[in-house]
C-alpha cells in the first residue's frame, strides 16, 4: 500500500512528528511505502474558494500543491499528523486540506483509507473533540475508510511524548496495517 503522511506542525522534531515517525517505521515494517509530506513548511497558498476547479482541478493557484496533488492521488492511505493548536489541526495542515477543493472528486472516487496522529498537551477527556469531529467529517465526506486514530494526550513536548506510551501506539497502528 501507498500511504502519504500530512504532517502539519512547524516544529519538525515535535511531538505530532515523533508519532509520525514511529507509524511510518511500523508503516514500513509490515511492507508499505511512505512517503511524508511536509504542510507546515511546503509553500501551499490559503483555497480562494474561487471554485475555477470545478472540484477536480486544476487549481488556478500555482504552488506546492501541483507537486503534492498527485501524491496523494497516487496513494492508497493518507494520515493526517498535526499537534493540537485551539482544538483542531494546526493552520498550516488545514490550509493543505482545503485546497483539496481543487480534486474533492478525484479523492472521492478512490475510496482510500485514512488515520489521524495528534498531539496535545491538554490531557483533559474533551480535548480532542473539535478535532474528531473534523476528521469524521473528513472521513465522510472524501469516501475514507479510516484505519485508526492515535491521540496522543498530555504530549506538551517530545520529552514527555517520548516517554508515553503513545509513540508505541502509533508504531502498533502503522505496523497493522
Amino acid at each position: 500500500m501507498k500511504i502519504v503522511m500530512l504532517e502539519g506542525s512547524p516544529n519538525q522534531n515535535g511531538s505530532s512528528n515523533m508519532l509520525a515517525e514511529q507509524f511510518a517505521r511500523g508503516a514500513k515494517e509490515a511492507g508499505h511505502s511512505v512517503r511524508i509530506i511536509d504542510a507546515a513548511h511546503a509553500d501551499i497558498r490559503v483555497c480562494t474558494g474561487c471554485v475555477s476547479c470545478g472540484y477536480d482541478g486544476p487549481c488556478v493557484q500555482k504552488d506546492e500543491m501541483e507537486i503534492i496533488r498527485p501524491i496523494i492521488l497516487e496513494a492508497d492511505m493518507v494520515v493526517f499528523v498535526t499537534p493540537l493548536y485551539y482544538y483542531g489541526v494546526s493552520a498550516q495542515l488545514k490550509t493543505l486540506i482545503d485546497r483539496f477543493c481543487a480534486f474533492n472528486n478525484s479523492i472521492q472516487k478512490k475510496n482510500m483509507s485514512s488515520a489521524l496522529l495528534a498531539a496535545a498537551w491538554n490531557s483533559d477527556d474533551w480535548t480532542f473533540e473539535a478535532l474528531l469531529s473534523h476528521y469524521r467529517t473528513l472521513v465522510k465526506y472524501l469516501n475514507f475508510d479510516d484505519r485508526g486514530i492515535i491521540l496522543g494526550r498530555g504530549c506538551g513536548t517530545p520529552s514527555l511524548t517520548r516517554h508515553s506510551g503513545y509513540p508505541e501506539k502509533a508504531y502498533q497502528l502503522g505496523r497493522s496495517l
